[in-house]
């Protein structure tokens, strides 16, 4: 490939990954090329400008085609510092957010305030984005938690430390990819691989997807996990009584769904009875909203082109109130717990809009604190391997985490800044005006 072509490629990327069509047709192919390249702008920024130094030093400045592909770079590399920028801007967003959501004294309940040594980036892990190796951490794999066969197994993330953990706070992981594909192993990893290290018992876990298994198959699946971590986790040196949960797209809309419906009879065939509550949901870029409800166009679209034929296998007209209890936008109550929602503004998936009106309805209803963070430049699945955006990402759901892990078993909570007396009287005042 010419250096004319290469730089065409680079600069058509680039376009994309700032400024992403967002259309029905044009969002997965715009995420399909704009997501890894978006994440590992420092190394595409480093190999444009070898790219081009590389002709400079050969002596082939003159020409149409040189001075052109010479422009291309440059734009490149201006247009790839942006976003370079841009991530290093998830830092601020990211700590503005839990300020906003906690308040300014959130850190007097971590175990000590952060430094910049936390918070830096490490370039050595940009240098291998992929590589999830980490000698402090330990990893016992496909432990059966249901009759699914692998679709049933789940890993469990502990300290890598002989010492023997116990009454430790547990994190649960969703994988995410569209209801239909996806591996306990292969997201999330920097967040598992982070908590386990800072002594959390982190577990991962698959579940069954569509098209061989309809749903609500998949909830089923997750509430069944978390069943059975609340039974068993304690061997491992877990709390039982202290399980949060996050996931990312797919996962993202699991782990909200989860949190919003513990003890849902519908389902829990087998195990009604059992306690699927858990104190803090973290959802990374969501769906919120199954039935279209919102009436975005990107909620209707989805549910009747996808999510119908695909994942419900059944259609909205046929079937509303699956779709309606689906949507975790529609079960909010005031006794949801505590939620950190992130959401990329770029996201050509699904659409910021949704994770917007998600947390406006969180605030609006819940008695419980809601922390958002809405990420500048950032697409879909921006957390999966390691970025800069991701660091920060990660970083912050370690102080979320931590936070909430404190206040709860100090006896403390966060709320939304609204007394229960208060939605108590708006909700008697709303019966009324019925």
């Amino acid at each position: 490939m010419s250096f004319l072509s290469r730089q065409a490629v680079i600069a058509a990327l680039t376009v994309n990954a700032l400024r992403p069509p967002r259309g029905q047709r044009s969002g997965v192919p715009s995420f399909a090329a704009g997501w890894l390249f978006g994440e590992t702008a420092p190394q595409m920024l480093a190999l444009t400008a070898l790219d081009a130094a590389a002709h400079l030093t050969q002596g082939r400045r003159e020409g149409v085609r040189a001075k052109a592909a010479l422009a291309l770079a440059g734009a490149s590399a201006l247009g790839l510092a942006h976003m370079v920028r841009q991530s290093r801007r998830a830092e601020d967003v990211l700590e503005d957010a839990l300020v906003e959501g906690l308040g300014v004294d959130y850190v007097e309940q971590l175990d000590r305030a952060p430094d910049p040594a936390d918070l830096a980036v490490s370039w050595r892990r940009l240098a291998r984005p992929f590589d999830f190796a980490d000698d402090a951490v330990r990893v016992i794999r496909n432990l059966p938690y249901s009759e699914a066969g692998r679709r049933g197994h789940l890993d469990i993330y502990l300290p890598a430390t002989d010492d023997a953990i116990t009454g430790a706070p547990v994190l649960l992981q969703v994988h995410g990819g569209a209801w239909m594909i996806g591996e306990k192993e292969h997201q999330a990893r920097p967040l598992m691989n982070r908590m386990a290290a800072q002594g959390w018992v982190c577990v991962a876990i698959n579940y069954r997807l569509s098209p061989r298994n309809p749903w609500p198959a998949h909830i089923v699946d997750v509430k069944r996990a978390i069943a059975w971590v609340k039974d068993n986790i304690a061997r491992y040196g877990g709390d039982p009584d202290y399980v949060t949960i996050t996931g990312g797209s797919a996962g993202g809309h699991l782990a909200a769904l989860a949190a919003l419906t513990p003890g849902d009879p519908e389902w829990q065939p087998g195990f009604e009875d059992a306690d699927t509550s858990v104190q803090a949901a973290v959802p990374f870029y969501g769906v919120y909203d199954f039935a279209g409800s919102t009436g975005l166009t990107n909620a209707i679209g989805m549910r009747d082109a996808f999510l119908g034929p695909r994942v419900l296998q059944t259609t909205w007209q046929d079937a509303p109130h699956v779709y309606e209890a689906a949507s975790p936008i529609l079960r909010i109550t005031p006794d949801a717990p505590d939620f950190f929602v992130v959401h990329g503004e770029l996201d050509t998936l699904v659409a910021v809009e949704q994770a917007r009106l998600f947390v406006a309805e969180l605030r609006r209803t819940s008695r419980r604190s809601v922390v958002y963070a809405e990420l500048p430049g950032a697409q879909h699945a921006f957390d999966v391997f390691h970025s800069i955006r991701s660091t920060y990402a990660v970083r912050a759901v370690d102080r979320y985490l931590t936070w909430h892990w404190n206040t709860w078993r100090h006896g403390l909570a966060a709320d939304s800044g609204v007394e229960p007396e208060e939605i108590d009287l708006m909700d008697e005042a709303d019966r009324d005006a019925g």
